[in-house]
């Protein structure tokens, strides 16, 4: 794939004037929001934008809408400022970073938080089995490996997907793998300088799973690929027509 048109946007966005801290803040809380709703609404989470704005900015607990759900989106919120730091900190991405993301997601289960599931799971809506419990600390243990070779032999956003797409195949907690994997997406792209990082959009999870087919009935990692690039593109130009302004 053709990475060209990100660098240019890339070297572009550096020639424009920085952000200054209140606006840095201000675009950082206005995209965790955004993509807190987004992540969460594709795995089933009924808050609007507007009520998981209002639940994040200022605490107001929505009626009649799920506490799990109250729980999903502050959970989010949380995950993400913390990939921030580690992003900042250039951490290496290991198991104990995927368990800690992981149990912050899974805020509302006490039980699983940050721990590798111990028994069979079905993806919905996929034919795809993930491996039976005893395999997922071997996989996991060889993704993170390979992860690290991938970076040496492929552009990062094709790495980055390659990673995406093993780790929901693993699919290594008894919930919130989703919400997980595309955290870890992001951590990997803020660290390698891909900002802002990327908003898979609910209303192109279709697009979303149908990359999961392609790799899994052909191992083919092009579809996701394309996918956080074309994100990577629009979070960019958006970032441009801001400066501009």
């Amino acid at each position: 794939m053709d990475f060209t048109k990100i660098n240019e946007l890339r070297a572009k966005l550096k020639t424009m004037r920085p952000l200054n801290t209140d606006e840095l803040k201000r675009l950082r809380d206005e995209f965790i929001i955004d993509n807190t709703y987004n992540s969460n609404a594709i795995e089933g989470n009924v808050l609007t934008l507007e009520e998981t704005a209002l639940i994040l900015q200022l605490g107001i607990t929505i009626a009649e809408k799920p506490i799990k759900d109250h729980l999903e989106a502050i959970g989010h919120k949380d995950a993400f400022e913390y990939i921030i730091q580690l992003a900042d900190d250039e951490t290496n991405l290991t198991e104990h970073v995927i368990k800690t993301v992981h149990s912050l997601v899974l805020i509302n289960d006490a039980n699983n938080r940050g721990i590798y599931r111990s028994l069979p799971v079905k993806i919905i809506g996929s034919e795809h089995i993930p491996p039976q419990p005893y395999l997922v600390a071997v996989q996991m243990e060889e993704l993170v490996q390979d992860y690290t070779k991938m970076q040496q032999e492929k552009h990062i956003i094709e790495a980055i997907a390659e990673f995406h797409l093993r780790f929901e195949s693993i699919h290594p907690f008894i919930d919130g793998n989703g919400r997980t994997g595309r955290l870890l997406m992001n951590l990997e792209l803020i660290k390698a300088g891909m900002m802002p990082a990327v908003n898979i959009k609910f209303t192109d999870r279709l697009k979303y799973y149908n990359t999961f087919d392609a790799y899994r009935n052909g191992n083919d990692i092009e579809a996701m690929t394309t996918l956080i690039a074309n994100y990577e593109v629009e979070e960019l130009e958006k970032n441009i027509q801001i400066l501009a302004q």
